[in-house]
């Protein structure tokens, strides 16, 4: 991470960088919460790459750093869960946004699902609202994208998708490297490595629900509740995204691979 980033005593996203602008909740929470002081360093973020320095002045933003853009992920790597009781959804979302996840997938109910959501898009305005301060908190410069009541067949249609299954005879973790090697010496995304993990509710998807084509693969050694698995993945999958960047630096030349189109969804960004 940059130092610049690194270093400020806060991060905040706004519409536009040439005159980046608060909103009363983010200016409530720098002037009374962090008590930010005059002459001290503040990035503000598109959220879509592009960032700069500021002054905290007068209670406000003084752009005087350069525009700084950050390339977008080599590739893109989810998480789909189907949501939990209380406030777990919003734990998970706020760990997975710090961790690096790219794409937030909360499914439509399945079979076993416990919690049958009525206000879809409450609850969708609510965990973007969290994703956006975990962003704010981690100093990203890139939103992840949330989405809600996406189904199961739509979820495990996206290219990359794999079934979190603790039976699975495919750990995922033995996959990174092998998966990283394959991209240096290929230019060119290993397909056989997921790029979003599907969590299911508890008590776990029934066989009928998951087609016999769709990649099962293993977290671990120990069964998981529905909320660690998220994470589990999350690092899994970053952790084998920064090794294909480490590998495909080394690489004579490599190829940028397509991210994943994310499902049709109500979505918040």
């Amino acid at each position: 991470m940059i130092d610049a980033l690194r270093n400020s005593v806060a991060h905040v996203f706004v519409d536009h960088l040439d005159s980046p602008s608060l909103t009363d909740t983010d200016q409530h929470h720098l002037s009374r919460v962090l008590r930010v002081r005059d002459g001290e360093r503040v990035t503000a973020s598109d959220g879509r790459g592009s960032w700069r320095s500021c002054a905290w002045a007068d209670g406000g933003l003084r752009a005087d750093g350069d525009v700084v853009t950050e390339a977008a992920p080599l590739q893109r790597v989810g998480v789909a869960f189907v949501p939990v009781k209380g406030d777990r959804n919003e734990w998970s979302v706020q760990k997975l946004t710090e961790i690096g996840v790219d794409d937030i997938v909360l499914l439509a109910p399945t079979r076993r699902s416990v919690v049958r959501w009525t206000d879809t898009e409450k609850q969708l305005r609510k965990l973007a609202l969290v994703a956006r301060e975990a962003a704010m908190q981690s100093r990203r410069v890139w939103l992840p994208k949330v989405v809600a009541g996406v189904s199961l067949a739509d979820a495990l249609s996206m290219p990359g998708a794999a079934v979190a299954d603790p039976a699975a005879s495919y750990p995922v973790s033995r996959a990174a490297l092998p998966a990283a090697t394959a991209i240096a010496s290929q230019g060119a995304t290993n397909p056989a490595y997921p790029t979003l993990i599907v969590v299911g509710p508890e008590g776990g998807f029934d066989d009928d629900e998951i087609p016999a084509n769709v990649p099962r693969v293993r977290l671990g050694d120990t069964i998981l509740r529905a909320e660690t698995a998220t994470l589990v993945a999350a690092t899994l999958l970053t952790a084998w995204r920064s090794a294909r960047g480490s590998a495909a630096m080394h690489a004579p030349a490599a190829a940028t691979s397509t991210a994943p189109t994310a499902p049709t969804a109500k979505e918040a960004q």
